[in-house]
């Protein structure tokens, strides 16, 4: 079997110039094709809101919803290392709730987390307790009404800001930080400053890494995503094979005489 990869491996990848593939995954199959195809990190994302719960945000996700996904995807995912999301109203309160609600994760299978912001003292104390932090800046999904919709952040004099935000990040103890929707430039930048690798989303290709929702990369969405690739037509071949199915059980074709005993 391949080498566990733990937060250490990851940065030691970045130390060697090597990229780091992230995907995400909701339960144990996609976890498990995502460890088969040779991820470094799965990520249990409250994106799950969007792809799984039919939600239009991430905002309503719940710290029992993560806890769930999170059991579930861990049962999937053997070699890759393993992070969740700390959803909306989880950490910002305070350290305390911040590190109750890492643990939590991390009782169920979660090898590090990841918070949205510059919640530095969260993530230190976080860190402190035994569970690694990823950081994430720019388009940060919790703060969609703050930034008016989902839009590219850090263009302008926004750019240093959001460097120095980034260097902050990392002293407080952060092992890397995924970078959203920013330009190109600007994340190279941030990449360079920064002795953490960077994984990014639509953020360019100067990015240490990259992360992609694994329902967009397979082709499972019908909306394509301009930062994303498609590299199936899931959607359409899943949909197409429910239709032979549906037509074989109205034609009698289904079950056969080898589907019965």
């Amino acid at each position: 079997m391949a080498e566990k990869i733990t937060a250490p491996i990851i940065r030691e990848k970045h130390s060697k110039g090597e990229k780091i593939v992230c995907i995400t995954a909701y339960d144990a199959i996609f976890g498990r094709m995502a460890d088969a195809a040779g991820a470094d990190l799965v990520l249990v994302g409250d994106s799950l809101g969007n792809v799984v719960l039919g939600y239009t945000s991430t905002l309503p996700v719940t710290l029992d919803d993560m806890i769930s996904h999170t059991r579930s995807t861990r049962h999937g995912v053997k070699r890759a290392m393993f992070v969740a999301d700390l959803p909306f109203g989880t950490y910002q309160a305070s350290v305390e709730q911040a590190v109750l609600s890492a643990a939590a994760l991390a009782k169920v299978g979660a090898e590090g987390v990841k918070m949205e912001g510059e919640y530095n003292d969260q993530i230190t104390a976080i860190v402190k307790s035994g569970v690694p932090v990823m950081g994430h800046l720019g388009m940060t999904p919790q703060s969609v009404n703050v930034f008016g919709g989902f839009r590219v952040q850090g263009r302008g004099e926004s750019g240093q800001a959001m460097l120095d935000s980034a260097l902050r990040v990392q002293d407080a103890g952060a092992f890397s930080i995924v970078l959203e929707l920013i330009p190109a430039e600007l994340a190279q930048r941030i990449t360079e400053s920064l002795e953490i690798p960077t994984i990014g989303i639509g953020a360019g290709i100067h990015c240490s890494g990259q992360v992609q929702v694994i329902h967009d990369v397979l082709g499972l969405n019908p909306k394509p995503m301009k930062h994303a690739r498609r590299y199936a037509s899931g959607y359409e071949v899943f949909v197409e094979a429910l239709k032979q199915y549906s037509d074989d059980v109205r034609s009698e074709s289904f079950p056969s005489d080898e589907n019965s005993f």
